[in-house]
């Protein structure tokens, strides 16, 4: 087998490619704000986990580039979407795309990134297309799922940490495994193997969620590179609120009820009232249990592959690359 391509290699190939792929066509209303998007770069790590997965077997990378850049047009639709509901102004610091057009032309230019998505993710051997096809339907139908999940969060009252799990598997998780499945798959790689990359995946994504989540409360803001305790001051409930109102006593539960019902605190009050409920009942070390948790799980998935360490060690980088900012 050859050598191993390194992440950054793999990057530097996927923007390659990408840049190489035209979507000028008419009417270009349609499809400017495509390449727009596209344009906006990102560390291209969804497809490239599909590169990884597949190097890892000595697959042909150039044969499955379709499948690493269906993937990134898929998670590109739903950034585009996402950021019409969120009625979000920039996008990795340019504007958005129904802020630069419109909200019109946001929904319908999305909805034909998504058809550009499966229109590269079909272009495979036949004998893998029914089961590439199934994996990439659930992938799909389960990210729409958990946008629907977390949509519903903010009204919710009461939100367990089963279902905060299951949103955040979702929404985040089921990509990054379904990536990781589609280069073993289209590789030739055994069942199992397949199986224990895409738990890998989804156990992996699990414990990047659950630290985004640390790192928002108690990240320094200019090497996590967003406003400290965002989430706090925009009552989002996140696995350290989930955990403090699990754990809270009456009196705390007061305290989170009044500053969570509300927006218009002044913002150091409200972050230094909801942080001392957090540290009374020790929610920082609870989630980061769980962090550790999902990301054991998902090395030994990881360590389960048939391969030799060597063949794994792309996925161990790729593993540590995520999860460094807080360890």
């Amino acid at each position: 087998m050859s050598n191993l391509k390194s992440i950054a290699e793999l990057q530097a190939f996927l923007n390659l490619a990408i840049e190489k792929t035209s979507f000028q066509a008419e009417p270009a209303e349609l499809y400017d704000p495509i390449s727009y998007i596209l344009s906006l770069g990102g560390k291209r790590l969804r497809p490239a986990l599909v590169l990884m997965s597949a190097d890892m077997y000595g697959y042909d990378l150039v044969k499955a580039l379709p499948q690493a850049i269906g993937i990134e047009l898929f998670h590109n639709f739903t950034l585009m979407h996402d950021d019409i509901m969120d009625d979000a102004p920039l996008r990795r610091g340019k504007t958005t795309v129904h802020e630069k057009w419109d909200t019109n032309i946001g929904v319908l230019s999305g909805d034909a990134l998504f058809v550009k998505a499966y229109q590269s993710i079909v272009e495979t051997d036949p004998k893998h297309l029914p089961a590439l096809m199934e994996l990439f339907n659930q992938t799909a139908l389960e990210v729409c799922e958990g946008q629907q999940y977390d949509m519903n969060f903010e009204t919710q009252e009461n939100v367990s940490m089963p279902s905060y799990l299951k949103m955040i598997k979702f929404k985040t998780a089921v990509l990054l495994a379904c990536a990781l499945k589609s280069g073993a798959l289209i590789a030739n790689a055994s069942f199992d193997d397949q199986q224990n990359l895409y738990d890998f995946g989804i156990h992996i994504g699990l414990a990047f969620q659950l630290m985004d989540d640390i790192l928002d409360v108690y990240g320094d803001q200019i090497d996590f590179g967003k406003q400290i305790a965002g989430d706090i001051l925009c009552n989002k409930k996140t696995c350290l609120y989930i955990k403090a109102y699990e754990k809270a006593d009456d009196e705390q539960r007061k305290v989170l009820d009044y500053y969570f019902a509300h927006q218009d605190f002044i913002a150091e009050e409200k972050i230094s009232k909801v942080m001392e409920v957090y540290a009374e009942l020790d929610v920082r070390d609870a989630c980061k249990g769980m962090m550790d948790n999902h990301y054991t799980i998902a090395m030994g998935h990881l360590n389960a592959l048939s391969v030799n360490e060597d063949r794994r060690s792309t996925l161990v980088q790729f593993a540590e690359l995520l999860m460094v900012r807080v360890n």
